[in-house]
């Protein structure tokens, strides 16, 4: 985490990645996604660096889509405690479907 100081301001930051794989819990086949993670920071900015390590760890996790979805914005909020953010995870075609998942956090009293 970096300290922000630019906590009284109310502003956006976006995030993405399209190197993002998880394994099938099921099968144990490799699932890719691209990973746009949105929010208003608090006191405090992710820093990139630590991200990019924190994902990668995935690569070798059974998790199904929806998990890893949920999962990675919980541990977000936990982490940079941000007044608002929401994460959208569009993943690669599987059996001909593609699945894309959504998930957002307001904290009470925040501003959208």
């Amino acid at each position: 985490m970096v300290e922000n100081e630019y906590s009284d301001q109310d502003y956006m930051v976006e995030m993405k990645t399209e190197e993002f794989v998880s394994l099938c819990p099921k099968t144990g086949l490799p699932d890719f996604a691209t990973i746009i993670i949105q929010y208003k920071p608090d006191q405090y900015l992710v820093e990139q660096k630590s991200l990019k390590f924190y994902l990668a760890r995935y690569k070798d996790v059974g998790i199904f889509q929806e998990h890893a979805t949920n999962k990675i914005l919980e541990d977000f909020i936990r982490t940079t405690k941000p007044k608002w953010a929401k994460i959208t995870t569009v993943w690669k075609v599987r059996g001909g479907i593609g699945t894309i998942v959504e998930r957002e956090y307001s904290r009470a009293g925040s501003k959208e």
